[in-house]
């Protein structure tokens, strides 16, 4: 924050400044970026064709068929009144089929019959129309019972039956149906600032391991104020992250757009969707500093990747119990649960962004993100502290030696931040 005392040291914002910018393009034009943009493409597409496979099973498991073994006259008029109450049911009403005209006085075993897995029937209806019988496991008997009556009726008095036309009114939408839309807005803005923050976080930890393992954090602490150098690398890495939301927020809307999904299908949130995509980048970026200090300081406590995967289990395992607690305090609006947390700094960001969409009012944004940079501003400070220490006591010894070090990359500073300016 102050200018250099003499020629060897930057200032420490000028100093961050340049490290920001060496440690952004070097990770910005590497092969390895663009290998992270596509990695998160995978378990999209994973995921999407998991959906689709499990949306064909339920599809299926929900068209099974309802076998009919009457009389040929009853068949005929079973499947007759199926056709016409199903036009007013809809797809709740099962699918029926003939499965065996019977003679007059013919038996048959449904019960053996639907035993039989070649059968590919989930029900069996026997008897008559004045008195069907209906062979099913339990829980479709109290599902289709009902329905099977229905349709038996209809097909013994077709006649008798009468279906009033019924009057309808259209709405846009309903207060409850306005609330579920917010607070599925709510959940998947939680659940997607979450997802980013931890998987862009995770990039600090193996820069900061693979430039310990060769020396360079060690030839930058000779050189700089480590302040400089915690900060460098915590917002270089926030832009690095930007760009790939940018990347991958493109990429998304283009294929929604292309399948004809828009903003408009969904809930709007309480403080509209500027302002919402504007208040989530922003908890974006106080949750990502928050963690990202957190991580920069654990990381200093490694020497491997292995110390790193071990320090760092604790506060990823934390981070999602955190996680979890924003997401519960979303069913308690208004109570202690969410203002616990909307005021736990790890949470705030979770807890905020479920708030811009359940409600419109602005003013309590300013003041969380007021009290996130503060928080911000501690964390960073107590884990440059930490990441000072732990560096330095592996840096280079000697004045002697540290003076000429300090002096030749001094000189390589210099040269890169005039050039910047």
């Amino acid at each position: 924050m102050r200018g250099a005392k003499n020629g060897s040291r930057l200032s420490i914002w000028r100093a961050a400044y340049v490290v920001a910018r060496r440690d952004f393009t070097a990770i910005l034009f590497s092969r390895a970026f663009i290998f992270f943009l596509l990695g998160p493409l995978f378990p999209v597409a994973v995921m999407a064709l998991a959906g689709s496979v499990g949306a064909q099973v339920q599809s299926e498991a929900s068209a099974a068929d309802v076998g009919i073994a009457m009389e040929a006259q009853h068949v005929d008029a079973m499947l007759a009144a199926r056709e016409e109450v199903g036009s007013l049911v809809g797809p709740s009403l099962p699918r029926m089929v003939e499965l065996k005209r019977l003679a007059p006085g013919e038996t048959f075993d449904a019960a053996a019959h639907l035993a039989d897995e070649e059968s590919g029937l989930a029900a069996i209806v026997t008897g008559t129309p004045q008195q069907p019988e209906l062979t099913a496991t339990q829980g479709r008997l109290a599902r289709w019972q009902g329905m099977v009556a229905l349709v038996a009726a209809h097909a013994n008095s077709p006649g008798a039956q009468s279906y009033p036309a019924v009057g309808t009114t259209l709405v846009e939408t309903s207060g409850a149906s306005e609330n579920t839309g917010r607070m599925r807005t709510a959940q998947g803005g939680q659940l997607l600032l979450f997802l980013l923050i931890m998987l862009l976080a995770s990039m600090v930890l193996s820069n900061l391991v693979e430039e310990k393992g060769n020396k360079i954090i060690e030839i930058l602490a000779a050189a700089i104020p480590m302040d400089a150098v915690f900060l460098g690398k915590l917002f270089a890495m926030l832009g690095i992250s930007v760009v790939g939301i940018a990347v991958w927020g493109s990429t998304g809307f283009a294929i929604l757009t292309a399948g004809g999904v828009s903003l408009s299908d969904y809930a709007n949130p309480g403080v509209g969707w500027p302002m919402f995509f504007l208040l989530f980048a922003a908890y974006f970026g106080m949750g990502y500093l928050l963690l990202g200090s957190i991580f920069l300081a654990v990381g200093s406590l490694a020497a491997t990747v292995r110390e790193v995967q071990t320090l760092s289990m604790p506060a990823t395992m934390f981070q999602i119990l955190v996680f979890f607690f924003a997401s519960l305090a979303v069913t308690d609006r208004g109570g202690w649960l969410e203002y616990t947390a909307m005021a736990f700094p790890l949470s705030s960001p979770f807890a905020m962004v479920a708030r811009a969409a359940m409600d419109d009012a602005i003013w309590p944004h300013i003041v969380a993100l007021a009290w996130q940079a503060l928080c911000v501003a501690v964390f960073v400070k107590a884990g440059a502290s930490l990441f000072r220490r732990r560096v330095m006591q592996s840096g280079p010894r000697g004045k002697k030696g540290r003076r000429s070090l300090t002096k030749l990359v001094g000189g390589m500073f210099r040269n890169s931040s005039s050039s910047a300016g």
